[in-house]
């Protein structure tokens, strides 16, 4: 099987195809489009295939899915970008590589998506079978443009069309951790955020790649216990603001979601259930 990884150079992307490449069999191959042929040099050095393009080329888009059978859709815009860029990227490239995939003939394709596409919360964790309602402090066009590209990949005909909806992503030196300062110093003293080390992200990719007989099925990822505004300044090592007590959660459901049906159908166990297991086990 030969695996076409987008997003490689992005945080969650350079991550996971490493682990890709670690566990691939006899036989097995992953090739990563890259803009700069600089940046696909560490992944060539671990023994994956280089196609030097941009997910919007139409003639890169036709190298880079010419005769693999997967396709794992890391590639994502989304801080600090202008709108049509997001929808350019989020929505309208991973559809039209979902278009390129099918007709190459590939067999399976993984859109990596974002728990920020429900909206606003139900008053409960968020499970896949909920449909999104724009709406919340998150809400954008980047949860707006990664919801459409769900849709219109899972409604093209003859490929298999897995989803993976991640949460908060952390760990191993990713400055998310420190960047959710941005948003948690505007927060109230109980929101919560939920979380998941690349580890398990990583984890949870594999495993909806590979499963057999999952067409079609959206899984949530994340880990088991969402953090509060008051922890994420304590795991930073910032004083809380005394402002954050003050303040109401409008939305305490907010983007925390049920992880039951990847636990029940791909055996999905988080290797850091918390924030505070990956800090004891210094992966932060």
């Amino acid at each position: 099987m030969l695996t076409l990884v987008t997003g490689t150079t992005g945080q969650v992307g350079r991550r996971f195809a490493p682990r890709l490449l670690a566990q691939a069999r006899p036989g097995e191959g992953v090739r990563v489009l890259v803009r700069d042929a600089a940046r696909g040099e560490p992944f060539a050095e671990l023994g994956a295939e280089v196609v030097v393009g941009d997910l919007r080329d139409t003639e890169a888009l036709g190298k880079a899915v010419a005769g693999v059978d997967a396709v794992v859709n890391v590639a994502a815009s989304f801080r600090g970008v202008p709108d049509e860029e997001a929808w350019a990227v989020n929505r309208d490239a991973a559809v039209e590589l979902g278009r390129a995939a099918q007709a190459a003939g590939a067999r399976r394709f993984v859109q990596v998506s974002t728990g920020l596409v429900y909206g606003a919360g139900r008053g409960r964790p968020l499970t896949e079978d909920d449909e999104s309602r724009p709406g919340g402090a998150m809400w954008g066009a980047y949860p707006e443009s990664k919801a459409r590209a769900e849709r219109e990949l899972l409604a093209l005909e003859a490929l298999d069309v897995r989803v993976a909806r991640l949460p908060f992503v952390y760990g191993e030196g990713d400055p998310h951790l420190a960047q959710s300062l941005l948003w948690a110093g505007n927060w109230a003293a109980a929101q919560r955020l939920h979380m998941g080390h690349h580890a398990d992200v990583a984890q949870g990719l594999l495993r909806i790649l590979h499963a057999p007989g999952i067409a079609g099925r959206i899984y949530n990822i994340a880990d088991d216990a969402p953090v509060t505004a008051v922890e994420l300044h304590q795991l930073n090592g910032v004083e809380v603001p005394a402002e954050l007590y003050t303040r109401t959660d409008p939305d305490p459901w907010l983007a925390i979601v049920s992880t039951e049906r990847i636990r029940r159908e791909l055996g999905y166990r988080p290797l850091y259930p918390s924030v505070y297991a990956a800090r004891d086990a210094g992966v932060l």
